[in-house]
């Protein structure tokens, strides 16, 4: 039993760990997850859409945090107890997203595995008899150290995961798991592999005038993208920084846009306030949010394969 219970508490702290991590790394894509559950068509709450991000914020940081304290052994009681009802909730929705047919990807572990709905169900199944283990054999579960030691472990941890959520939420995710990470080529990411559908199939360029640039900026060798998806949402005083790197890129030979999925009167206010000179492609609004994690987010390409991605606080960094 013994054993048994190490192997649970083992395989579940480090469960949890990657889980959290891989979602703590980049928040906001957790946070537009909870914006798709929230939705009139999956659980009807749209009234708690705005407070998509902290709910997000603070669901990872418990997921997280009980993974750490169940690998150390801190608080095994209010552990094992707060795991079994967090996993409980996970199972719900779930279930709900699988049978429905609701999200087709519940980004458990944010962009970095993606499983099938039924999956994701059968994977928390698993987790469930592993943590109804460890609620009924929690006094198995000791300290790996001193409990003072495991204490600090714990809070330290804590300010740890609270300095990056910060960093990534000013800045961009430290790893980026998406099909737009530098690197990336996005001309191949369309591309179908046998049956398989590619891993970008909604990336469209449409200009003004109706006319689709989607090939003509992925084969041209230096393109600067502003990235905005929705205007209404943009932090606006970027634009002043971001003009700055934009008017260098134009002076260097590069073609510059800024792709939104916003109307173009819009656009075109912003674009007298901060005397912008480049033009709008329209995109889809999800597309934009997966492609880059700001508003507005900056990145380059050449020839379609992603040479750099910023956000607009980090634009004055930028060397061309």
């Amino acid at each position: 039993m013994k054993l048994l219970v190490h192997i649970s508490r083992f395989f579940v702290a480090i469960t949890f760990l990657f889980s959290g991590f891989v979602k703590l790394i980049d928040p906001l894509g957790s946070a537009y997850k909870f914006e798709e559950y929230f939705g009139a068509d999956v659980l009807n709450l749209e009234f708690l859409i705005p407070y998509a991000l902290p709910f997000s914020i603070l669901l990872i940081l418990a997921e997280i945090m009980l993974g750490v304290m169940l690998l150390v052994g801190y608080l095994p009681k209010i552990t094992s107890w707060s795991l079994l009802i967090i996993i409980i909730v996970f199972l719900f929705l779930t279930w709900y997203s699988a049978y429905y047919n609701k999200v087709t990807d519940c980004g458990c572990f944010g962009d970095a595995v993606k499983l099938s709905s039924w999956g994701t169900f059968y994977k928390n199944i698993v987790l469930v008899l592993f943590i109804l283990l460890l609620v009924l054999k929690q006094k198995l579960i000791k300290p790996l150290f001193s409990l003072n030691s495991v204490k600090w472990v714990t809070f330290l941890s804590l300010f740890a995961f609270l300095y990056i959520t910060y960093y990534v939420l000013i800045h961009l995710p430290i790893i980026d798991f998406r099909p737009y990470a530098i690197g990336k080529n996005i001309a191949e990411g369309m591309k179908y592999i046998g049956e398989k559908e590619p891993a970008i199939h909604d990336f469209f360029l449409e200009s003004v005038e109706g006319e689709d640039l989607t090939n003509q900026i992925l084969t041209t060798d230096h393109v600067l993208l502003v990235v905005a998806y929705d205007l209404s949402k943009s932090d606006i005083q970027g634009f002043s920084k971001i003009k700055i790197t934009t008017d260098e890129a134009l002076k260097k030979g590069y073609a510059v846009y800024i792709l939104t999925s916003s109307l173009n009167e819009e656009f075109e206010s912003i674009k007298e306030d901060f005397k912008l000179n480049f033009d709008l492609l329209f995109c889809d609004g999800t597309t934009l949010k997966t492609i880059i994690r700001a508003n507005p987010g900056i990145l380059t390409l050449q020839n379609g394969t992603v040479t750099g991605k910023w956000s607009w606080v980090d634009a004055e960094a930028i060397k061309l």
